[in-house]
């Protein structure tokens, strides 16, 4: 097995229900290394790049809403990188079937995901699928200098943006 990276969202659902302990345990079976982790606030913009392959979908606006937090008070998900040998099948072992009633009971989503009277799959976690989606994914959550490891080439950019700092 290559060692790979994958992007982990713990989802609102998940934040809300305070299932971050009980996924974080479940992942830490696969014996993969943590290299990045952040809590973020969900833009429109971010969830609809994230589920850009989705947008043709009926129910694109509905994931839209969920990834962003509004059906759960949760304006928020925690985002995480794990990186190891075989990262992706084995977290994606660990999650489960998208469908959390087609998920193995014993998977994440099996044992924390349902699906809501609207048809929203509330799956508690994201993982990256395929290596080009990690590392779409990943970029799209992450710059380079919050992950410990060089999972990709990078360049040296000067920017000069504003910013909030500390008083």
């Amino acid at each position: 097995m290559e060692t790979q990276a994958t992007l982990i969202l713990i989802k609102p659902d998940g934040l809300k229900r305070s299932l971050t302990g009980n996924i974080l345990t479940r992942l830490s079976e696969t014996k993969l290394e943590i290299v990045a982790a952040k809590m973020v606030r969900v833009s429109r913009e971010l969830a609809a790049e994230h589920y850009r392959h989705l947008k043709d979908k009926p129910f694109f606006e509905d994931v839209l809403r969920y990834l962003m937090g509004e059906f759960h008070d949760r304006r928020k998900v925690m985002a995480l990188i794990y990186w190891g040998e075989g990262a992706i099948t084995k977290c994606r072992s660990l999650a489960g079937a998208t469908n959390p009633e087609e998920a193995d009971s014993v998977s994440i989503r099996g044992s924390y995901g349902r699906i809501t009277t609207r048809g929203v799959y509330e799956n508690v976690v994201h993982v990256s699928a395929i290596p080009e989606d990690a590392e779409r994914e990943i970029k799209l959550w992450f710059e380079p200098d919050e992950i410990i490891v060089d999972l990709y080439p990078t360049r040296t950019v000067v920017e000069s943006k504003e910013k909030r700092a500390w008083i």
